[in-house]
């Protein structure tokens, strides 16, 4: 990268921070900072909803699934079109008759409605633990995109990814911690276009035509890398059942539900994001991925595509890219950000430690929090190597002790308190037992290749149902 690049990339980021100074001063209370006062549009809401479930994480993680599976690594991100549009079908109709009358900030707020304080204090700590783990897969994949293109060096001689990641890490939770929920939405807004723009319409037609168009990927790469049918059973199932969930439960969703102004916005926001990332992000990034390994065949997975944008394209667009690819990576870190600090904060530290305090301190406890969770996710950014395993990792643990529970709190009556918090603990319990290898599944299903949120999510059903069943309807 050349000067121009740099101070393109400079420049942007100053941009960045100075919304987030924006909207510090524009925020009065705890509902500005968490819900944006409840009158985002639409369209704000819809492209902030598709970069942060995209995100840095999934740009970078679809490029690797692109280089080593070809167009079939699109089916990763169809899970965001069926998780969107069953959720505005399905879900947005019933949340968008309390959300506002009750109050509610957070995802939690919806559990302690149905059922009572016990299970939401439990799914604010699950939610919080599970969206910490995903803040630091997003500063990951910013410190992957940093370290192959404009922090290869640096003075002291540290290692590139580390290095990167502290600077990522600094520049996304200050304008976080101090900006709120209408900062992220709308940096979100104009950085998903920034990305669109830079992917679309530059990065692809600039790659074709130095590697010598379709052809050449055609003489380079396996021919079954232009199916969509070069994928396994089981990792299909394993992508539909441990991300279309998290539409249900995903706390950053919910703070969106919550910001729209009527049920009709939240709609048009949710068919918005649904269409956005399947199609068109998940055929850009996996066919990114796919002219990736033209050009590096022996590179790491999820390092060849930010290694391609750095040397292929000309003086000044590798800044705009490179600027294009750190947005996406700030939208999911930021809003992961925001939604573990709202879980920890309203759900826990305000219910229980620190109740009744005066707004102007509640936003500075607000505000303080965030710091912690942001410093916090860099620490467990620096124990994952893969970008889409860390992802993973923190959506199996959250969908298999909140999913079932919240599908039985919108559409089961029957569902008690008692089953909730025992589904649970049960499931995410489970799951995050078979993550750390002290369980294992049955004997005549190791070697399956089925996710542990498999396990984790019929484990969760079963609690909830039967105890449920045999206890007291206290809803």
């Amino acid at each position: 990268m050349k000067f121009t690049d740099y101070l393109i990339f400079g420049l942007y980021m100053a941009g960045v921070l100075s919304i987030g100074v924006y909207h510090f001063i524009k925020n009065k209370s705890t509902e500005d900072y968490y819900v944006g006062n409840r009158n985002v549009k639409a369209h704000h809401v819809g492209l902030s909803i598709v970069a942060t479930d995209v995100g840095g994480g999934f740009s970078i993680g679809l490029g690797g699934v692109g280089f080593l599976m070809g167009l079939a690594g699109s089916w990763l991100l169809f899970t965001g079109l069926v998780g969107a549009w069953l959720t505005a079908v399905f879900i947005i109709p019933l949340i968008k008759k309390v959300d506002v009358s009750e109050g509610m900030m957070t995802y939690p707020d919806f559990l302690r409605f149905r059922y009572n304080d016990k299970v939401a204090l439990a799914a604010a700590a699950i939610s919080g633990i599970g969206y910490l783990g995903f803040t630091g897969a997003q500063m990951l994949a910013g410190a992957k995109l940093a370290s192959a293109t404009i922090l290869q060096t640096n003075p002291w001689g540290m290692d590139p990814i580390l290095f990167s990641l502290l600077i990522i890490a600094v520049i996304t939770i200050l304008y976080t911690v101090i900006g709120g929920l209408k900062a992220v939405i709308y940096t979100d807004t104009v950085q998903w276009m920034i990305l669109l723009v830079g992917l679309i319409a530059v990065t692809i037609p600039v790659t074709l035509a130095k590697i010598g168009g379709i052809e050449a990927l055609k003489m380079h790469l396996p021919r079954e890398f232009f199916s969509l049918g070069n994928i396994k059973a089981v990792t299909f199932v394993n992508w539909m059942v441990t991300i279309i969930p998290i539409w249900l439960v995903g706390m950053t969703l919910y703070q969106r539900m919550y910001a729209c102004k009527d049920e009709k916005e939240a709609k048009k926001a949710w068919f918005l994001a649904g269409l956005f990332e399947y199609p068109v992000m998940a055929f850009t990034g996996v066919f990114l991925g796919m002219c990736a390994r033209v050009v590096f065949p022996g590179a790491e997975a999820e390092m060849a595509l930010p290694m391609l944008i750095r040397d292929m394209l000309p003086i000044g667009v590798t800044g705009i890219v490179i600027a294009s690819y750190f947005s996406a990576i700030m939208s999911t870190a930021d809003s992961c950000m925001m939604a573990s600090s709202g879980n920890f904060t309203n759900d826990i530290l305000e219910k229980y430690f620190f109740p009744n305090l005066p707004m102007k301190k509640s936003v500075r406890l607000s505000m303080l929090v965030t710091l912690v969770i942001g410093v916090t996710a860099v620490t467990l950014a620096a124990q994952f190597t893969m970008v889409l395993d860390a992802i993973l990792y923190a959506y199996s643990f959250m969908v298999s002790g909140l999913f079932i529970p919240t599908l039985g709190a919108y559409f089961w009556k029957r569902g008690t308190s008692k089953g909730a918090l025992t589904g649970m603990i049960g499931g995410g319990g489970l799951t995050l037992l078979m993550m750390v290898n002290l369980i294992k599944p049955p004997a005549f299903l190791q070697g399956t290749g089925l996710d542990f949120s498999v396990y984790g999510i019929v484990v969760s059903a079963v609690l909830y149902i039967s105890v449920s069943l045999l206890s007291r309807n206290e809803s």
